[in-house]
């Protein structure tokens, strides 16, 4: 089969490879996928630059999209031929959806309703869980208002419309005008530029002098800071997924005890298994009843990998990034 990989850490251009693997073979309760895109994500890219290689050789990303065309012992037959979106596909193992067959159990594939296209498919199993989730910690949202960080990145737009649907005001940070139609195009009430404004005294002038009931959060290293300074109501939630700054931080702990929040983290890669099974079921309900909108930024071929990462890497397209298998 046609695939992608790598066998040493460093740059697009000097470590993916592209050539034909062996056809895996699913065992039992497997399925094996026939994809038809595979999702580029940030951590793809860093997992590429850095992320010590467990494995020869690993081909990357975790997303994508295909048909189940083989099934293991104890597998329904019925499966094959459906439509499916894929999650996890390269965490803790070293065979991505960079190729055109994967072999997943077959809890990783998810069926794919015929109103979300192969493209959008693989936009899920990172950015639309990873916003669930976020949504889904910070816990009953009708009538309370929300900062999204990031708004208009591809797991910030996701949020927000999600936390639109649960009822709730939604603010977000964004870094221009064009990210800041986008984001208000997914349900953004007001946008905040964090680079030319003063993202804490905006937040109290548009929610009458008072912080946020909940903040997601996709950078705990600049968001934290703002703790001190009333971004966040006392009593409120804060949820985060991620930090540009991954070692050692400093906070202010006296306006966090004293305002009582609730800080809650976490990994996509590494939810409970009640919280994936209820992602799941809640991604492919709204996807039924298609109350989301995607955002497919560029679609690059298989043959294209090397361009795709560095697109990811330098942040060229609002969106996400997808190759076509």
């Amino acid at each position: 089969m046609k695939a992608a990989w790598y066998t040493k850490n460093g740059s697009a251009e000097d470590t993916l490879i592209l050539g034909d693997l062996e056809m895996p073979e699913p065992g039992a309760g497997e399925v094996r996928i026939k994809l038809k895109t595979s999702g580029v994500n940030p951590s793809d890219v860093k997992s590429r630059i850095a992320r010590p290689l467990n494995a020869p050789f690993i081909i990357p990303h975790s997303d994508g999209a295909g048909v189940v065309d083989k099934v293991g012992e104890g597998v329904s037959g019925s499966r094959i031929g459906e439509r499916v979106w894929i999650w996890n596909a390269q965490w803790a193992r070293p065979h991505g959806s960079a190729c055109e067959y994967i072999v997943l159990k077959q809890d990783q594939a998810v069926h794919l309703p015929d109103g979300t296209s192969f493209e959008e498919g693989a936009c899920l199993g990172i950015p639309f869980l990873t916003a669930q989730q976020a949504v889904n910690l910070c816990g009953e949202l009708k009538g309370k208002t929300v900062l999204v960080t990031g708004a208009a990145s591809s797991v910030g737009h996701y949020a927000a419309q999600l936390a639109h649907l649960a009822g709730a005001r939604v603010i977000g940070t964004v870094g221009s005008i064009e990210k800041q139609a986008h984001a208000k195009a997914g349900g953004v009430d007001a946008c905040i530029n964090y680079k030319t404004e003063n993202v804490c005294e905006r937040i109290k002038a548009l929610n009458d002098g008072k912080g946020v009931d909940a903040v997601i959060d996709m950078d705990f290293s600049t968001t934290s800071q703002w703790l001190a300074s009333g971004a966040l109501k006392a009593h409120g939630v804060f949820v985060c997924y991620g930090s540009n700054i991954a070692g050692e931080l400093q906070v202010n702990f006296r306006p966090m005890l004293f305002n009582s929040f609730t800080f809650k983290f976490f990994l996509v890669y590494d939810l409970t298994p009640t919280d994936r099974l209820k992602t799941l079921e809640q991604t492919n309900s709204i996807l039924e009843k298609k109350l989301i909108k995607h955002t497919v930024a560029k679609e690059f071929a298989l043959a294209e990998i090397v361009t795709a990462h560095k697109a990811v890497e330098q942040g060229l397209y609002m969106g996400n990034v997808v190759l076509t298998i």
